[in-house]
């Protein structure tokens, strides 16, 4: 019996149009701790706004064109930074999906 490996379909070269909210717990630190994942990736979002309520910071952090293979990697560090407690990701991917070449 013979295997085909079926070529994995991939997003790159495409963006997207990309709204985190997160939410988590008001502390000192935390604003530098959520820009992190995009500086990291030498992206700058669009749009960066901040409101507090009692202890609770929500945080709304988007980009208009943001590299679609990147979206689920600032996601999961969104996820994991220290005293968050939630992520919503909201994405529009442009443009169309293709095959990846083979390595």
């Amino acid at each position: 019996m013979s295997v085909v490996a079926a070529t994995p379909w991939t997003l790159v070269g495409q963006f997207a149009s990309v709204r985190f909210t997160v939410t988590a717990t008001a502390e000192p630190g935390l604003l530098p701790r959520l820009i992190q994942p995009f500086a990291r990736r030498d992206l700058t979002p669009d749009g960066f706004e901040c409101t507090r309520s009692g202890g609770v910071l929500r945080v709304e952090i988007g980009m208009a064109a943001m590299p679609a293979e990147m979206v689920h990697l600032v996601e999961g560090n969104l996820r994991q930074t220290v005293g968050v407690s939630s992520v919503i990701c909201r994405r529009e991917i442009t443009g169309s999906v293709r095959r990846r070449v083979a390595a």
